[in-house]
């Protein structure tokens, strides 16, 4: 039985952590190998691929953090849950929704859709 929490709280950890030395040991416990990453702005194959989608977006927000919110859900492999970008303990400016496939309990590809995107 997939575990839709911890799909959910290990991927948005990923998209928090600085040391790259850290990124890349959680990538490796829980991304497939051949994993996809895709949304409207930016896609990438990998872990080298989502790596460097994580540092990027880490490098052009640098004072933002990533917040689940609701509650994630799911059935067979696959997981859905919305997420929060803003300042730490604020408000998130930029909000979005993510579809997860996973393949023996690690996330195999990952869909994202932007719900909310300041115009500036």
């Amino acid at each position: 039985m997939t575990d839709v929490h911890s799909i959910a709280r290990n991927y948005i950890a990923l998209w928090n952590e600085r040391a790259p030395t850290r990124r890349r040991e959680m990538l490796a416990a829980n991304w497939t190998t051949d994993a996809k990453y895709v949304d409207p702005l930016m896609s990438g194959d990998g872990h080298d691929g989502v790596d460097a989608l994580v540092a990027g977006v880490q490098q052009r927000f640098p004072d933002f953090r990533f917040k689940l919110i609701g509650e994630p859900n799911g059935f067979g492999d696959h997981v859905r849950f919305s997420w929060g970008l803003g300042p730490d303990g604020g408000d998130s400016s930029i909000k979005g929704t993510d579809f997860a496939v996973l393949s023996n309990g690690r996330i195999r590809s990952i869909t994202g859709f932007l719900d909310q995107v300041p115009k500036a």
